[in-house]
């Protein structure tokens, strides 16, 4: 071969792998949807926010659902929400768009969205878990189910092994049992640790604000109220200006992508919840979830949510009349709220002396010095701590 054919050989594979590679650019581009219908700052607002997510992020390609705009983006028709809906839903079906992003979007029951803040302390992004939606009607199960959602989510966007918390309301020690057990027996959650001093992974308010762990566990309604105060607190509260958005709709057997936002987001948080939802996407959300749910299978998912059955009548009804009074001066910490008193109970039951109270970090049992080691020991028998 000549020298002047090798170097026009060289050419001609140079060009061939430009070629390569910007097709596989185009090809990476994940498609994601925006219904334009139902915003209180009008799809003006909605139209700016699916713009600024287009120019920020070049591998992603925003497909408006509506009509009568004037836009450069691609527009699919539609003259009302329900509409927009109808097609939103079909489109995801048939892989026309991957993701997509929309208010006022019912799901079914055993789903809810798992949002992302932006955290004042630190600007730390942080996974709320959850923000809308319904995970079980049962809530220490669906706090425990909001915990695989999120861990599942945060994979999907490219945090390999995030670190959970759980925020200190009702029932957060029962959640906190129970995924302590399913670790012991093998499930890999990685547990934050509060940054105030008395530690653990039960979070304390101070830590919201922090952005302490990358997953703040908590129930649906509390989590609503989180994201709209993390996102609308410089504002003034009608407008939603920071993060991204109420999140995706996460559920066992769920199979779409789609991402919520309220009627008071606005054009920065509509578009941080398009690349949301194609950072979600892209990961393949989907099959995150069905990972986590099968590798916390392993680790005895089932009979964990058993033990959350309710104790028979009987023994729910049944009164032990209390031990001889003593001085109490010992703090038993780490017994959920809701289970104080069965815990109290369960101590004159086998002649200890306790009472119920309330510490800086919430429900405490008291006890006399020299009872302790021995209240600990039932409390831990009988599964209170």
């Amino acid at each position: 071969m000549s020298e002047k054919l090798a170097i026009q050989t060289l050419a001609r594979v140079l060009e061939d792998t430009a070629d390569s590679l910007e097709f596989g650019f185009s090809q990476k581009k994940t498609r994601v949807g925006i219904t334009i219908y139902g915003s209180e700052l009008g799809v003006e607002e909605v139209m700016l926010g699916a713009q600024l997510a287009q120019d920020k992020n070049p591998d992603i390609e925003i497909v408006v659902i509506g009509s009568g705009v004037q836009t450069d983006l691609e527009v699919v028709e539609a003259s009302s929400e329900e509409e927009a809906h109808e097609l939103m839903d079909k489109m995801l079906a048939s892989g026309e768009i991957e993701a997509s992003v929309t208010m006022h979007y019912n799901f079914p029951l055993g789903v809810s969205t798992v949002g992302r803040v932006i955290t004042p302390a630190r600007g730390k992004d942080m996974y709320i878990a959850t923000t809308t939606g319904v995970s079980d009607t049962d809530r220490i199960i669906s706090m425990l189910k909001n915990t695989i959602y999120a861990i599942a989510t945060a994979k999907a966007c490219g945090n390999e092994n995030p670190s959970v918390g759980i925020l200190n309301v009702d029932g957060a020690r029962q959640v906190e049992r129970i995924l302590k057990q399913l670790k012991e027996k093998g499930y890999p959650i990685n547990f934050a640790n509060s940054g105030r001093s008395d530690e653990g992974v039960v979070m304390r308010g101070n830590d919201l604000i922090m952005g302490t762990p990358d997953i703040m566990v908590t129930d649906s309604l509390s989590g609503n109220i989180f994201m709209k105060i993390f996102s609308a607190y410089v504002t003034g509260g009608k407008y939603e200006a920071l993060g991204y958005g109420y999140g995706p709709g996460i559920g066992e057997d769920y199979k779409k992508v789609i991402c919520i936002i309220s009627r008071a987001s606005g054009a920065p948080v509509i578009a941080g919840a398009l690349k949301f939802a194609a950072e979600s996407a892209s990961g393949n959300v989907v099959s995150k979830v069905k990972e986590e749910f099968t590798s916390v299978r392993k680790a005895g998912w089932a009979e964990a949510l058993d033990s959350l059955k309710s104790k028979p009548a009987t023994e729910q009804e049944e009164k032990v009349a209390a031990p001889p009074q003593k001085v109490v001066t010992e703090e038993i910490p780490g017994i959920e709220i809701l289970e104080i008193e069965d815990a109290v109970q369960s101590l004159w039951k086998n002649k200890i002396y306790a009472e119920s109270g309330m510490g800086c970090t919430g429900p405490i049992v008291q006890v006399a010095e020299e009872d302790k080691d021995k209240a600990l020991e039932i409390l831990k028998e009988k599964n209170y701590i």
